[in-house]
C-alpha cells in the first residue's frame, strides 16, 4: 500500500524576494509559467518576485500573485522530478490564497483561470483595505474558545472576529484598529497569551472584506471548476469537498469568513496521513503540523536545492 501524503500550499505573508528565481533559470517549464503570467497580466510579476523590492512584493495585489505562481512552479518541479511517485496523495489544502494553488495542482481549475481570479482577488482585497483602516493580530498560547470569548467582549460596536484558526493555540484576529486595541488590552488583563501585530494591509477574513467577496463572486461564477483530482479540504469548513459548485461558493465565503486551518490539519491527521509536503515559500505550515502531532514527517520545497536534500 502506498504511503499517504498531504500537499500544503502557503498563503499571503510567506513571500520572500528571490523566490522561484533559481527554478526559473533551471527549468524551461517554470520559465514558461512565469513568462505566461507576465504576458497575461501585463505586469512584470516575475521581476517583482525575483528582484523585489520587498515593499513592492508585499503589496497585497502583488504578493498574492507572486506566491500563487511560485507555488505552482514548485509543484510542477515536484511532478517533473517524480517526487510524488509511489505516494497516495490523500489531501491537498492551501492556506487562504493557497487554496488556488491547491486547486490548480488538483486540476480543478486551470492555471490561467486561477491567475485571473487571484489577480482580481488581490486588487479587490487591497481596495477594501484602503476603504477602512484595519488590521490583524496573532494570539499565541490561548485556545479557540478563550480567544472567541475575548473577541466577543472587545468587539463593542466595531468589527472584530477570529479570522484564522491556525493551530489549537494560535488564532489570528481581524478588526478595525479601535476594536483591536480593546482586544489587546483584554488579553493583557487576562494574563495569559501573547499578542503579535501582523504586517498586513487590513482585516482579512472579516466582514470588512465583504465588498471584495461580492466583487470576486462574478469572476468565480463565470469560471469553470472541475471535481478535484485529489481530495481537497476547504478553508471555511475544514472538511473535504469535491463538488465544484460548493468549492466556488466556499472560495467566495473565504474572503470574509474565518479560515479553519487547524481543523483542516486535524482532519488530515485523523485520516492517517503522517507525511506532509509544503510547496512554495516558507515553512510555517510544516511547523504547525509538527506542533499538532508527533511522528509526522514534513518537507518544505522552494529552491532547487530543497529537492535534493
Amino acid at each position: 500500500m502506498a504511503e499517504k501524503v498531504a500537499i500544503l500550499f502557503p498563503g499571503q505573508g510567506a513571500q520572500v524576494v528571490g523566490m522561484g528565481a533559481d527554478l526559473y533559470r533551471e527549468f524551461y517549464f517554470v520559465k514558461e509559467l512565469y513568462d505566461a503570467a507576465d504576458d497575461f497580466l501585463n505586469i512584470p510579476i516575475s521581476k517583482i518576485c525575483f528582484e523585489g523590492p520587498m515593499d513592492e512584493l508585499t503589496k497585497t495585489d502583488n504578493s498574492q500573485l507572486a506566491i500563487f505562481i511560485t507555488s505552482c512552479a514548485v509543484s510542477e518541479v515536484a511532478r517533473y522530478k517524480g517526487l510524488l511517485d509511489g505516494y497516495e496523495i490523500a489531501a491537498v489544502c492551501g492556506l487562504s490564497l493557497g487554496e488556488y494553488s491547491a486547486l490548480a495542482f488538483a486540476e480543478s481549475i486551470s492555471f490561467i483561470d486561477a491567475l485571473r481570479i487571484v489577480h482580481h482577488r488581490g486588487v479587490f482585497m487591497q481596495q477594501a483595505c484602503d476603504k477602512t483602516p484595519s488590521g490583524m493580530v496573532s494570539v499565541l498560547g490561548l485556545d479557540h474558545k478563550t480567544v472567541e470569548e475575548l473577541v466577543e467582549k472587545a468587539r463593542g460596536d466595531g468589527v472584530l472576529v477570529a479570522a484564522n484558526y491556525n493551530s489549537p493555540t494560535q488564532v489570528a484576529v481581524s478588526g478595525d484598529f479601535k476594536s483591536l486595541e480593546r482586544f489587546q488590552n483584554l488579553v493583557k488583563e487576562y494574563g495569559k497569551g501573547k499578542v503579535v501585530k501582523l504586517t498586513v494591509a487590513g482585516a482579512f477574513h472579516s466582514p470588512l472584506m465583504s465588498p471584495a467577496a461580492q466583487r470576486l463572486k462574478q469572476f468565480l461564477d463565470f469560471t469553470e471548476f472541475k471535481t478535484p483530482k485529489y481530495p481537497f479540504i476547504s478553508n471555511v469548513t475544514g472538511e473535504f469537498e469535491s463538488d465544484p459548485l460548493k468549492i466556488k461558493e466556499n472560495l467566495k465565503l473565504q474572503v470574509d469568513h474565518p479560515v479553519r486551518w487547524s481543523q483542516s490539519m486535524q482532519k488530515i491527521l485523523d485520516s492517517g496521513v503522517q507525511t506532509f509536503f509544503e510547496f512554495g515559500p516558507g515553512t510555517v505550515l510544516s511547523g504547525i503540523v509538527k506542533k499538532m502531532a508527533d511522528n509526522v514527517v514534513t518537507r518544505a520545497f522552494l529552491s532547487s536545492d530543497s529537492f535534493t536534500k
